[in-house]
């Protein structure tokens, strides 16, 4: 008799377990579905640049390996086009930040927004050198970022 007390009980914790799964499960779906999608095209592109998606570079500011990767994957699965990933000029950057190198500041914003940077970590460095419209400098706050609490990437 002594063993069906011990059966009854592993069945109550598969079933708290399977409950708190299920739980969690659907929290991260409605999770996504209510997250407001991301835009990857130009409001009216002001300053007459050729394409309509929004094109950035990663840069990995922080010196944590393959998080700049990770951020591309999110980025281009949300349709964005990242044109280059590399380590940024030193690895002591706190938090991250979105650099509009064109002067479309909107476009900078939304990159920030689909990566769930502050606007306040907008910044505006022109350079007509840059064949791309945005820099992102990931700091070692990388994991409060989207791609990093999230699987999943923003849709178009």
């Amino acid at each position: 008799m002594a063993e069906a007390p011990s059966r009854s009980g592993i069945r109550l914790i598969s079933l708290v377990v399977i409950g708190v799964l299920v739980l969690v499960l659907g929290y991260a779906l409605v999770a996504q579905l209510l997250r407001p999608p991301a835009d990857p095209y130009r409001e009216d592109n002001p300053t007459g640049l050729v394409g309509d998606i929004i094109q950035v570079e990663v840069r990995n500011g922080c010196g944590i390996s393959g998080i700049a990767d990770v951020t591309r994957g999110f980025l281009r699965a949300g349709g964005f086009d990242v044109v280059e990933v590399g380590n940024y000029e030193r690895f002591d950057v706190g938090t991250s930040y979105v650099v509009d190198r064109v002067g479309d500041l909107e476009a900078a914003r939304k990159v920030a927004n689909a990566l769930g940077i502050s606007e306040a970590q907008v910044r505006q460095e022109i350079r007509a050198d840059y064949f791309l419209d945005a820099s992102i400098v990931l700091g070692a706050d990388y994991e409060t970022l989207l791609p990093f609490r999230d699987t999943a990437a923003p849709s178009p």
